[in-house]
């Protein structure tokens, strides 16, 4: 101990070398960053730009005072602010060469307007942001687990259409009875909402028992599928051309065993060329369909419910579809040719609010 004493008195006083002290990160700058780096200069989107995904890419961070070693790895930080300044997304990545590409995983508001900006990470060290740019959410659609969004309107969708053909910055028209368009869900939705905007439709369009959308277990016959759920607008070959009605099945299509639901039969007036909100709810205990004029704020032309006990609607596979896969009563009770669709929701959240609604 007092060999150590002496040795440690004996130790010259002097400042600690500049070798000890990082390079790259010091006492906080005027904006508040701790890392001797230089901004991140945004690349895209900017200038207002709507990308089709949420991706934001940006110029790699420099050495803020070049010394001729090279900087150690750095990661980056994404943030996005709503028009109100609330920050509703961020996301983490790294640099690849000169240029750091961040997607974040985050649920915006659709077509809204928004600021993004990014910086540099080392350990608890940060660097500057970047200057802030703009740019507006995409309107593009999403299938995320159980969730889907697919506007249709953009030329494409998230998923499997079969005879069906865009109409440009309009929806996607179904072609015949046997047209769909099918999203395999990778999990169950056993509680939410399907909801749609429609046009095309009106007591004239050929069929009888035909389906506005539909889901079930599987792949096998819709009629009899013990998770069957179709909304239906009559064709003119059925005796009430226009009338409306649903049906879902609760794990059981044996009529015998009371897990079979319908919705009331009511004859309604379409116009072909108006646009028309479909929106079919369920869960355990209850569920119900609305359709409304003109969107999801428009005349309420159909609304009933039904108690569906205390029977759980858990699919597996779980299919959901536009338009029907043909049954056994033949493709007349399948899809309707000539409707058009856009804005299609599936989710156990609430309908956002979609642009033109």
């Amino acid at each position: 101990m007092l060999v150590l004493a002496v040795a440690c008195s004996d130790a010259p006083k002097s400042p600690a070398s500049p070798s000890s002290a990082s390079p790259v990160s010091g006492e906080a700058a005027a904006d508040g960053s701790t890392l001797k780096v230089t901004a991140p200069a945004a690349q895209s989107p900017v200038n207002g730009a709507q990308p089709q995904s949420l991706t934001f890419v940006a110029g790699a961070s420099g050495a803020q005072f070049p010394s001729g070693s090279s900087l150690p790895p750095l990661s980056y930080q994404v943030e996005v602010k709503n028009t109100g300044g609330t920050t509703v997304c961020t996301g983490t990545g790294s640099a690849s060469g000169s240029t750091v590409t961040i997607s974040p995983s985050c649920a915006l508001a659709f077509d809204a307007n928004h600021t993004w900006r990014m910086r540099a990470v080392l350990g608890s060290a940060v660097g500057p942001w970047s200057t802030a740019a703009t740019f507006k959410s995409p309107i593009g659609g999403f299938f995320r687990g159980n969730e889907v969004y697919d506007p249709l309107y953009n030329g494409t969708t998230v998923g499997q259409a079969v005879d069906a053909e865009f109409v440009p910055n309009v929806g996607l028209r179904l072609n015949s009875h046997t047209s769909r368009v099918t999203y395999a869900l990778p999990t169950n939705l056993q509680q939410g909402e399907f909801s749609v905007m429609v046009t095309g439709v009106d007591e004239g369009n050929p069929g009888d028992k035909t389906k506005i959308f539909t889901m079930q277990e599987g792949t096998g016959d819709i009629t009899d599928d013990d998770y069957r759920m179709t909304v239906e607008k009559r064709g003119r070959q059925y005796e009430v051309p226009g009338a409306v009605t649903w049906r879902i099945i609760m794990g059981d299509a044996d009529e015998h065993n009371g897990r079979i639901f319908d919705g009331a039969r009511i004859g309604v007036s379409f116009s072909d060329e108006r646009w028309y909100f479909w929106k079919f709810t369920w869960g355990t205990g209850r569920a119900a369909l609305e359709v409304r004029e003109d969107g999801p704020r428009g005349r309420v032309i159909y609304d009933t419910s039904r108690g569906t006990g205390g029977f759980a609607y858990r699919p597996v596979p779980h299919f959901v579809y536009l338009g029907s896969p043909v049954g056994r009563g033949g493709p007349q009770d399948a899809s309707i040719p000539g409707a058009i669709y856009k804005n299609v929701w599936l989710s156990n959240s609430p309908r956002p609010n979609f642009p033109g609604e």
